[in-house]
This record gives structure tokens, C-alpha cells and sequence, in this order.
């Protein structure tokens, strides 16, 4: 009998559903965006800075969540999460100006940091085998990964059944029953005693003077200029730069006939590589350097992109490329928080990370917020698309030179 430790755990599994449920529920927002704005007259943006500050305060919230967790605990944390995003959802129903649903989208945002990824991939982290951290953290990612793919239909579906504030209420719901599952999430060994015997203060310390903690910052925020980017205007990009859908071709024949239609589908067949190129990148995390994986990842998104532009935007191309994107999409999600767990360790992985997830959202608002000003300035997307490309590359760059060696090894710190 092999003594090999399993790979799927209930702290796992417990994992998997909470981020799914709080990522299913996040990314389908931009589905209320005209449903709302119609109610009340708003104009577009209004309700799209709401969902910007949303992002901030998640990146925000992801390093505040994780020292709460490694103080009072990672099941405590995870309810407080849970309970802000409640509120926020609830709040927000009864929202009806532009600055009550951007003020409330900071409780959801939180919300959302205290239910995603800093918190739950420290406990998953923590509670994973050596052999099986790697896979682990891919799975847990994908599971977001999933919860993207269904949370938007299941919210339009949810709109012709009933008003957009109803909506609300029952995800509400759902964030509180996701709760339920806690009881299974076993609080794993914190760490060993040489680590618990270094405070939060010192191994910040140690962090922020070794060179490579900050390129890692660094490079992540090009991760979050990229997906909030794409997830916001890819969309209208396609329907107002790609090639007409020609009568009688593979995706007319499906029920693909408009540029608007294919700008949707874009974005699932993204959710779905995703979850392909996720697991892969766990997997191949166990085998090889992650710091050469991740400027690897950068690389190919640069490449991708930047073919995309180069060439006439056709329906097949928005396609392959939407595929390309899905499949680098949240694949340095694992790369980059077993990154930090491997150089500074499984005790305070959760705050470590959470603060390098904050360069990931300050990208996602960045980007976000540029898509819209400089469309206005120019005319298309032409102009950001590139700023995206140059930033890809960037980020590539600045894996290099990152030391891949636990904090304290000789050679782990650069000069």
C-alpha cells in the first residue's frame, strides 16, 4: 500500500466550492450593467467604476484578509469574508445612485478577498503535501476558473426570471450557504517551529529587503492590467473591430451571427482554456523552475497578443486567440503564490502573497480604467492594446532575475 498523501483533502474540496461560489458571483457584475443602468438613467461608467473599485478594494482587502487569517485563524476569516460580502450584495440591492453601489462595491470587494485566493490557497498550501502543493494550488485556482464560466449565464438566466435587485438577494444567499462547508476545512499544522518563531513584522522585513519579493510585485501587476482589460472590453473590441460573421460559416450555422454575439463567446471560450492551462501549470510548477515558467507565460501572452493585432481581427482569429489567452489566463495564480510559498514559507503565505496581490488588482484597475480613457482619446483600442503588449513584455523580463531559493539559503538573496 502506497503511502503517497492524496491529493484531494477536504481542505481542498472546501476550497475548491468557496472560491467557486465567490468567483461565480464576482465575475458576473457585468451583467447588471445595463439592466441598471436602464432603471436609473446612469451613465456606463458609473456603474463600471463601481465594479473598478470593487477590484482595489479585493487587492486591497487580499494582504489585510491573510494576516487576519494567520491571527485569528483561517475559518474565522473566511466567515468574515463572507458576511461583508453578504452585506455588500444586500446593500447594493437596495442601491439606487451611482455613489451608494460604488461605496457598497468596497464591502464586496472585501468581501471577495476574504472568500478568494489569498486566503484559500494559504490554507490549501498549508494543508497540501509537498509533492501535491503545486497540483493543489492549480485546482483550487481553476476552481475559480469554473466559477467564471457559470456565474454570468447563470445571472442572465436569473434576469428573466426576476429584477436585477432579487438577483442580488439570492446571491447573497449563496455566499452565506457556501459557509456551511467550513466544518470540513481542518485548520492544518501552521508551520515548523523555526518559522513560527520569526513574527509577521520580521519575515515582512525580510521580504521587502530582498530584491526579488519586489520584482515578483512587480511583475504580477502586468497579470491584472491583461484579465480586467479583457474581461471589460474584449467584448466591445470584437464587436466594433472584428470582421463581419459571413451567412453560411461554421459559427453562423451555430447561432454565432453578430460581432456582439462572438464578444461573449470570447470571453467562456477563455473561462474554459483556462481551466486546461491552470491545471498544466501546477503540474509543470512540481517539475520546473516557476520563476522560468512564469517569464515563459508573460512571453506567450506578449507573443499572442501582439499577433492578434498584427493581422486583419477576423471571427476565427478572435477565436484562437481567445483560446491562447484562456489557457496562459490564471496560470500564474499557482506559479506566482507557490512562488512565494517556496523563497518565504507556508507560516505567513497568506499575507505575503495577498500583497503581491494587490499589484495584481492596482493592474486590473489600471487597466480597466485606461481601456475606457483612451478609447475616448482615440477612437478604438488600438492605442491601449499595445500598452498591454509592452507591459507583457515587461513583466517577462522581470522574472529573470528573481533568486528561486528559500529566504536564507545562501545565494536566495540578490546583491
Amino acid at each position: 500500500m502506497s503511502d503517497r498523501a492524496p491529493l484531494f483533502t477536504p481542505v481542498l474540496i472546501v476550497g475548491c466550492i468557496i472560491i467557486m461560489v465567490s468567483f461565480a458571483v464576482r465575475a458576473s457584475f457585468g451583467v447588471f450593467q445595463i439592466p441598471i443602468a436602464d432603471e436609473f438613467g446612469w451613465l456606463r461608467m458609473e456603474f463600471s467604476l463601481a465594479i473598478a473599485i470593487q477590484n482595489l478594494a479585493w487587492g486591497i482587502g487580499q494582504p489585510i484578509f491573510g494576516a487576519v487569517a494567520e491571527r485569528i485563524g483561517d475559518r474565522k476569516a473566511i466567515v468574515i469574508g463572507a458576511l461583508l460580502y453578504a452585506v455588500g450584495l444586500v446593500l447594493s440591492a437596495g442601491a439606487t445612485t451611482p455613489l451608494e453601489h460604488q461605496g457598497y462595491a468596497w464591502l464586496v470587494g472585501f468581501g471577495v478577498a476574504g472568500t478568494g485566493f489569498g486566503v484559500i490557497l494559504a490554507v490549501v498550501g498549508r494543508a497540501s503535501s509537498d509533492d501535491n502543493r503545486s497540483m493543489s494550488l492549480a485546482i483550487a485556482t481553476a476552481a475559480g476558473s469554473a466559477g467564471q464560466v457559470f456565474g454570468a449565464p447563470v445571472a442572465e438566466w436569473m434576469l428573466t426570471l426576476m429584477s436585477w435587485q432579487s438577483v442580488f438577494l439570492w446571491f447573497a444567499a449563496a455566499i452565506l450557504a457556501m459557509t456551511l462547508t467550513l466544518p470540513l476545512m481542518r485548520a492544518p499544522a501552521m508551520a515548523s517551529k523555526g518559522q513560527l518563531e520569526e513574527s509577521l513584522g520580521q519575515i515582512l522585513v525580510k521580504a521587502f529587503r530582498d530584491p526579488s519579493y519586489t520584482l515578483i510585485f512587480v511583475g504580477f501587476f502586468s497579470c491584472g492590467y491583461q484579465l480586467a482589460f479583457i474581461t471589460a472590453h474584449f467584448p466591445a473590441l470584437v464587436t466594433e473591430m472584428c470582421g463581419p460573421i459571413v451567412a453560411g460559416s461554421v459559427l453562423h450555422n451555430i447561432g454565432i451571427t453578430t460581432t456582439s454575439a462572438l464578444g461573449a463567446v470570447a470571453i467562456s471560450l477563455i473561462g474554459l482554456a483556462n481551466i486546461a492551462g491552470t491545471l498544466a501549470a501546477g503540474w509543470a510548477g512540481k517539475r520546473y523552475s516557476k520563476k522560468y515558467l512564469l517569464a515563459g507565460i508573460y512571453t506567450a501572452r506578449t507573443i499572442a497578443a501582439g499577433l492578434f493585432f498584427l493581422f486583419p481581427i477576423t471571427p476565427m482569429s478572435v477565436l484562437v486567440f481567445s483560446a491562447a489567452m484562456g489557457a496562459l489566463w490564471l496560470a500564474t495564480v499557482p506559479l506566482t503564490s507557490g512562488l512565494v510559498a517556496h523563497i518565504y514559507g507556508l507560516r505567513y503565505m497568506g499575507t505575503l502573497f495577498g500583497i503581491v496581490f494587490l499589484s495584481h488588482q492596482i493592474g486590473s484597475f489600471v487597466g480597466v480604467w485606461l481601456g475606457g480613457a483612451l478609447y475616448d482619446v482615440y477612437g478604438d483600442y488600438t492605442v491601449v492594446w499595445w500598452v498591454g503588449v509592452a507591459v507583457g513584455a515587461f513583466s517577462a523580463i522581470v522574472h529573470l532575475p528573481i533568486r528561486e531559493k528559500p529566504l536564507g539559503s545562501p545565494g536566495a538573496v540578490a546583491a
